[in-house]
């Protein structure tokens, strides 16, 4: 999610990272309070830097996994730059990009993929 939308959605992703802990990830970093927070990135372009933070970053296994909480935005085309920037990054450091959504945002999670070309298994909580 992007910085406008978090407010909004702080609830659900303290339910992603409790999915996860059940699942047994450990050493979660979520961009919640109570835990610490991920890596930011910054992407320099047209003049101006955006900052980068993953929703949670979590390990499994000894493998790395970025995940990004899915929810409907007021700004898609952000969003969208993030998911990139995301799935670009988990490439070239070989950890794993995934997608949780919920009830309610599924179409919205949807069209944002089919429109980067991304083929996900979106992770559902209801």
């Amino acid at each position: 999610m992007i910085p406008i939308d978090k407010n909004e959605s702080t609830v659900f992703l303290k339910e992603s990272v409790e999915y996860l802990e059940e699942r047994g990830f450990e050493n979660i970093k979520a961009d919640v309070e109570g835990y610490e927070s991920p890596k930011s990135y910054i992407r320099k372009g047209r003049g101006q830097e955006t900052t980068i933070t993953p929703d949670i970053v979590a390990e499994r296994n000894g493998e790395e996994y970025i995940y990004e909480v899915s929810l409907k935005s007021e700004k898609p085309r952000l969003l969208k730059s993030k998911w990139k920037f995301l799935q670009l990054l988990s490439n070239m450091k070989n950890k794993k990009f995934k997608i949780i959504t919920t009830r309610g945002h599924y179409k919205f999670t949807n069209t944002m993929l089919s429109d980067l070309d991304m083929q996900k298994n979106l992770i559902k909580i209801n």
